[in-house]
């Protein structure tokens, strides 16, 4: 038995730098606050929880709810790296469309420190051990912060085999500044031009500029999903449905098949694609607006091929044509995405969520893509999981 899941209500706080924020227990009970009212209820209507963040104690979704009520229901805390507010959001459509419950929360929530990812655990084997001896085997560049190894090792592999250009991932990065310029939610708001970007300190010579990672940052959102009936029965908005959605995690072409690309998940993304579509019965074609994961805009520029918003090897083509925004096929990343909006890694799953239920609900403001009707959302975490989510206008 599988029952529709609907978006009911979305909640998200200004993200900020490092430094800047309030700390994690208010951000997290201010969105969940932003949700419920956007959705018209109240705490104790919630029956089940699920909270992630990477960077925290246990119980720290306890601590955050707790603010907003002690109601007693079950609250699950989530880690699943970058991927982790996607996974909580997987968790509660999960929840909702077992008939397990017809009013679930998920809240994703991130306190991060400045400066590259780093491991909090030093004393025990890391999770990555495997990640790093494929990478230190295919690329080497010890000296450069590991995400960035990583995604520019992926980007660099891209390059090679089908000759893209430094300008290509500049241009991506330019395209996402110029979105969150209408995005008052946004980290960054300021345009830069694909000159000014090329011109930025290089963190990889030949690879990467520095405005082409995105930043740490703070931040929470949150998103309340229903069944029909519950909807229904309480007058809640249920114009948008959640229509498909798969997690996937790595298989053994991560590492067997000796391709950066493949390290940093272009198969697991492939994969919950494939998934997303085949539940929906429908092709990429027939979307509208996507949030994807552009960690790095060496990422974005992969995920559209993983996606199949292009053919493989057809990714500068796609970005030089223009059709990953606004006139073109796609309108990728309206919000300004993970380089311009910021990147709380708990709580970015929920953001893409917030942005592409706006979208559909056609509340977007100066961001509205022009008669959207099906939004794909693309989340992605190294170690690794992968979450796609096809949302629909009903």
């Amino acid at each position: 038995m599988s029952r529709d899941v609907f978006v009911a209500g979305v909640g998200m706080i200004p993200f900020a730098k490092p430094g800047k924020s309030e700390p994690y227990f208010q951000m997290g009970s201010t969105a969940t606050r932003l949700a419920l009212a956007d959705a018209g209820l109240a705490y104790g209507a919630l029956q089940q929880a699920y909270v992630g963040y990477v960077y925290g104690d246990s119980t720290a979704g306890q601590r955050a709810l707790y603010e907003v009520g002690m109601s007693g229901i079950p609250i699950v805390n989530v880690n699943n790296n970058c991927s982790t507010g996607s996974t909580a959001l997987f968790l509660a459509r999960q929840a909702v469309a077992s008939g397990a419950a017809d009013c679930v929360l998920a809240l994703g929530f991130e306190q991060m420190n400045p400066g590259a990812l780093g491991s909090v655990y030093s004393d025990r084997p890391s999770p990555f051990d495997r990640f790093d001896q494929e990478t230190d085997a295919l690329v080497g560049q010890s000296d450069i912060p590991l995400a960035l190894r990583y995604f520019g090792g992926a980007g660099k592999a891209h390059m090679q085999e089908f000759g893209t250009q430094l300008s290509t991932f500049a241009k991506i990065r330019a395209k996402a500044s110029r979105h969150a310029a209408r995005n008052p939610l946004a980290l960054f708001r300021t345009e830069v031009s694909e000159e000014e970007i090329l011109a930025a300190p290089m963190l990889w010579p030949g690879v990467m500029t520095r405005l082409m990672a995105c930043p740490p940052t703070c931040g929470a959102a949150a998103a309340i999903v229903v069944s029909e009936t519950y909807a229904r029965q309480h007058g809640l908005d249920h114009s948008v449905r959640i229509r498909a959605q798969a997690m996937t995690t790595d298989g053994p072409e991560t590492f067997a098949a000796h391709d950066m690309r493949e390290v940093v998940g272009f198969g697991m993304a492939q994969a919950a694609a494939r998934q997303v579509y085949e539940q929906a019965g429908i092709g990429p074609e027939d979307v509208q607006v996507v949030e994807l994961h552009d960690c790095f805009a060496h990422n974005e520029l992969l995920s559209y091929e993983a996606l199949g918003l292009c053919p493989v090897g057809g990714a500068e083509k796609f970005v030089c044509d223009g059709d990953n925004s606004y006139g073109g096929k796609y309108v990728t990343n309206p919000s300004g995405g993970l380089l311009s909006k910021g990147h709380p890694l708990g709580a970015t799953g929920l953001a893409q969520c917030t942005e592409l239920v706006q979208q559909l609900r056609g509340k977007a403001a100066d961001r509205q893509v022009a008669n959207a009707r099906l939004a794909l959302q693309h989340n992605l975490g190294l170690g690794g999981a992968c979450v796609v989510t096809l949302y629909e206008r009903v």
